[in-house]
């Protein structure tokens, strides 16, 4: 089963769909996502995407009280309103990516910021991790009719088979997610990628949170049908998710990599190449 996203076929047999995660990586600074969204575009990412939240919603008045320090002020609560972007920065951002050819959506938090993102008609929505046991919100997002992606870290497969339930498979993708920060190698078990595309039969993918590429890369030759990685401008910038990101550097890196083992996956036929005779001649012995 396929999944259309953008004017792009997302499933088994196509090129793999590379998500840019911008996420909260831009601090509160429009200039900082513009350029987050220019460095997708030239390394041939297909979408970046953010999150959107209503804080009074998504976090208690006690969690938004409490004390941590950031360059928004004292408390929780400064920190997660001085990340959170309105509609005047989502329409520089709406107008940028259009404008650079690339689409984004966002990972709602809550329903009244899936209705915000509707106004600006995304190719879809995000499910994040953290809102995967989230019932309301989950068919909040499937009555906008648009694809789903859900992703399932700190998920058990119970949790996962309910959200599922709930969401429908149509037009659904389902990507495998270990959700530490920055991940540890042995903690991705990458070879659950195949185990839920057995299960869910739908597009699956991964959303990597570790440092390097490798991973990322194997998850593609595992079947993964989409891939999410943070991005970010630089990994020593102030932010929680910024050690997890890659650079630019990194994600064009990441990009190469990705389409060079699609390109050599071949149509598993095992055939004599032309450029095999010659070889074969000078090395076989004579009649063997």
């Amino acid at each position: 089963m396929n999944v259309q996203i953008a004017g792009r076929t997302v499933g088994s047999g196509n090129p793999c769909f590379v998500v840019a995660e911008i996420g909260i990586n831009h601090n509160g600074d429009i200039g900082i996502a513009k350029k987050l969204i220019d460095v997708a575009a030239a390394c041939g990412c297909n979408a970046v995407k953010f999150q959107k939240r209503t804080v009074e919603v998504v976090f208690s008045a006690e969690e938004l009280q409490r004390p941590r320090e950031s360059p928004f002020g004292d408390t929780n609560g400064e920190l997660k309103r001085g990340l959170e972007f309105g509609k005047a920065q989502y329409q520089q951002i709406d107008a940028h990516c259009k404008a650079k050819g690339i689409p984004w959506f966002a990972s709602p938090w809550d329903e009244a910021s899936v209705d915000f993102l509707e106004q600006f008609d995304v190719p879809c929505h995000k499910v994040a991790s953290a809102s995967l046991t989230d019932d309301g919100l989950l068919r909040h997002i499937r009555k906008t009719r648009k694809p789903v992606i859900l992703s399932t870290g700190m998920s058990t497969m119970a949790q996962i088979d309910h959200a599922v339930e709930v969401l429908g498979r149509h037009d659904l993708v389902v990507l495998h997610a270990t959700s530490t920060y920055p991940a540890q190698y042995d903690e991705l078990n990458l070879k659950v990628i195949p185990v839920l595309a057995q299960r869910f039969k739908v597009p699956v993918g991964y959303s990597g949170h570790e440092t390097g590429l490798a991973s990322t890369v194997a998850s593609v030759a595992l079947g993964a049908s989409m891939v999410e990685r943070h991005l970010t401008l630089d990994r020593a910038m102030w932010g929680s998710d910024q050690a997890a990101s890659l650079e630019p550097n990194g994600m064009q890196r990441l990009m190469r990599d990705i389409r060079l083992v699609e390109t050599s996956f071949g149509d598993g036929i095992k055939r004599l190449l032309d450029r095999e005779v010659p070889i074969m001649e000078k090395l076989r012995r004579v009649g063997r």
